[in-house]
């Protein structure tokens, strides 16, 4: 089945490679230059190629050297203009074919952000950044934006200021002076990049801004390089936070799967304006400013990330459609690894974690129940960001677990895994594509037994059940999460006592750290909401409606506004509202979308006036295609639409 999320013809003619040559425009806030496409023809006699855009102004095109009239097609709301361009006729299966587009982005671009000085850390330089998955790659330039046609690419970008993409840098050395020794700001600079892994086009990652390199300690033996990229006023910071574990990570999780194909793995921490966690640009990991606790509690993301070189990078889902094999794979063995550098009860401390989200993504679509499915049907043009949720995640690697514990455990899974990565890295396949591996190689490995208990999983309930709960009671070791639990029951039966007899102290967290306390504030939620006065002495005593910790502050405002109507609610949605836009005088917005999507529909359910007009004068802070979402979540428009 073709990609239902874009207009390209790539089953016909297909891009293998794209040169850019851009020039960054921070005065007009455009990137402007060109995309030269080299392409192979799949389809006898196929007489144009067509390209995925949106809001792109295309100037001029040439094929193979000859300038060349071209039609951009009316947009569509989700997928773009389809840009149509006549090929020279006769073209064999086989046959190359050059393609080169001169155009600019747009003001109405949805892939870029681009940030005034005072958004950033330092205060003194303007920022742009990508964000590219699911299909924004569009926005940035004239390509076939599927997941199912993998490309390399090479790109030239000209800046004032520092640029990175999802490749390897070529000049000026990353370890050389910042800027190539030019003056930050001032001095236009050409940055060379190349990236000879094909990758889908949602990986096309873009960063411009005033950020320093520094690089982590390199194992024995491997090939590989890592670091990191920030401004200089955080890198300190963030290097002590993720120096001591990303290549002990990387490392731990060749010997799990296989060797890391693409050269480099660095991190870039960006400003908080970013709308994930992290994103898992080839080369060059996105993370959130969030993530910097202080504690190291929070660097499994990047476990999850670079997990993601494998399974999503290299083995990537053909389609919308079958996302969760990316999120799903990628969320097991981030926790398999959990257990690997740590122990069981780590792992099993991850799940518990999940399950919550689940619950909350579960209900969140029981109006779309067909969004709460792991396969889920797109019709053409259908924006597949409608689904994104923490179901492709939890539920996805629930089953991989499942599957685990079916099949015999660990020493029986693993090197399946590894077969599975090897025959697929670097394509793009289907669930069913996925299926028929499985029963394949437990055919040839393991035999009658191993498919009988394949054939007892429930497969129609995993892949396309709906409701609440997932088709098999998961069990999880819970070493980690009882001393959260048994506080969390402790005051869940103090909410008839007097305030001035109960007995909890600061202290009682003292030993708790970011992940348990976080259990301890969802195991919360699962009890009816707490009194007012229970719940302000809550956010009092153990400091959480101040704490600078912003997974600590959402967890503690989704216990405080459950009760839409009481008093605690009223008041604190007030703070949950400044605290998300940042007006709550740190400045510092949470443009990550696990924070403000879900603090703005509580928020709303309080007082969704508050919530529009907290929403009207802060929303140009966030992320484009955050914006549609929020306006969605608070009732300015139709989710359903």
């Amino acid at each position: 089945m073709a990609d239902p999320s874009t207009q390209s013809n790539y089953l016909d003619i297909c891009t293998e490679q794209v040169a850019f040559d851009w020039n960054v425009d921070f005065h007009k806030k455009i990137i402007n230059g060109s995309a030269t496409h080299k392409m192979i023809v799949r389809k006898e006699g196929v007489n144009e190629v067509i390209f995925d855009t949106a809001d792109l102004d295309i100037s001029t095109i040439e094929v193979d050297g000859k300038a060349t009239q071209f039609d951009v097609r009316p947009k569509h709301p989700v997928m773009g203009s389809a840009l149509h361009v006549p090929l020279p006729k006769g073209l064999k299966v086989g046959s190359l074919v050059t393609a080169t587009i001169n155009y600019r982005t747009t003001e109405s671009c949805i892939a870029l952000q681009w940030l005034e000085k005072e958004q950033t850390q330092g205060k003194t330089f303007p920022y742009l950044f990508s964000q590219c998955q699911p299909i924004y790659a569009r926005a940035l330039a004239p390509l076939q934006d599927t997941s199912s046609s993998k490309i390399r690419y090479t790109a030239k970008v000209s800046s004032v200021l520092p640029v990175l993409l999802s490749a390897i840098r070529v000049s000026p050395p990353s370890d050389g002076p910042a800027h190539g020794g030019k003056v930050i700001g001032k001095d236009l600079l050409t940055y060379v990049y190349n990236q000879p892994v094909p990758i889908p086009p949602y990986l096309i990652a873009i960063a411009v801004g005033n950020v320093q390199y520094r690089a982590f300690p390199k194992p024995d033996g491997k090939q590989w390089t890592t670091g990191l990229w920030a401004e200089p006023e955080m890198i300190d910071s963030a290097f002590w936070e993720f120096s001591e574990d990303t290549a002990r990570f990387l490392a731990a999780a060749e010997k799990l799967v296989i060797p890391y194909k693409f050269g480099v793995y660095d991190l870039l921490v960006l400003p908080p304006a970013f709308p994930y966690g992290g994103m898992e640009n080839a080369c060059l990991t996105f993370l959130t400013p969030t993530l910097l606790t202080g504690d190291r509690a929070l660097v499994d993301v990047v476990v999850h990330e670079l997990t993601h070189s494998w399974f999503g990078n290299g083995v990537t889902h053909a389609n919308p459609s079958h996302f969760w094999l990316n999120e799903g794979w990628t969320t097991y063995i981030e926790r398999l690894l959990l257990q690997v550098l740590h122990s069981p009860a780590e792992r099993g401390f991850s799940f518990v974690i999940g399950q919550k989200a689940l619950v909350d993504s579960l209900k969140l679509y029981e109006d779309r129940p067909k969004y709460q499915r792991l396969v889920i049907d797109f019709e053409v043009g259908e924006d597949p960001d409608d689904a994104y949720s923490s179901i492709a995640y939890e539920k996805g690697a629930n089953l991989i677990l499942h599957l685990e514990r079916t099949l015999g455990g660990l020493d029986v899974f693993i090197p399946y895994i590894r077969d599975y990565v090897e025959t697929y890295i670097g394509k793009s396949i289907t669930t069913e594509q996925w299926k028929d591996h499985l029963y394949g190689y437990f055919t040839k490995n393991g035999g009658p037994l191993k498919i009988k208990a394949l054939d007892s999983v429930d497969w129609n309930a995993w892949l396309y059940g709906e409701g609440l709960k997932l088709p098999v009671e998961m069990e999880y070791d819970l070493t980690l999460a009882r001393q959260a639990y048994e506080l969390a029951e402790k005051w869940d039966a103090s909410r008839k006592t007097e305030i001035s007899k109960l007995e909890f102290k600061e202290s009682d967290l003292s030993n708790f750290n970011t992940n348990q306390t976080i259990v301890f504030l969802e195991r919360l939620q699962t009890y009816d909401a707490l009194p007012s006065d229970l719940t302000l002495h809550l956010g009092t005593l153990y400091r959480l409606s101040t704490t600078q910790n912003a997974e600590l502050r959402f967890r503690f405002y989704q216990v405080a506004l459950a009760d839409t109507l009481s008093p605690a609610a009223t008041s604190l949605a007030i703070e949950a509202a400044k605290w998300v836009v940042g007006n709550d005088g740190t400045g510092v917005i949470k443009g990550r979308m696990k924070f403000c999507r879900p603090v703005f529909r509580a928020v709303s359910k309080v007082d969704q006036a508050l919530a529009i007009e907290t929403w009207e004068k802060s929303k140009m802070s966030f992320f484009p295609s955050i914006r549609k979402r929020i306006e969605q979540d608070i009732g300015i428009t139709d989710a359903k639409k």
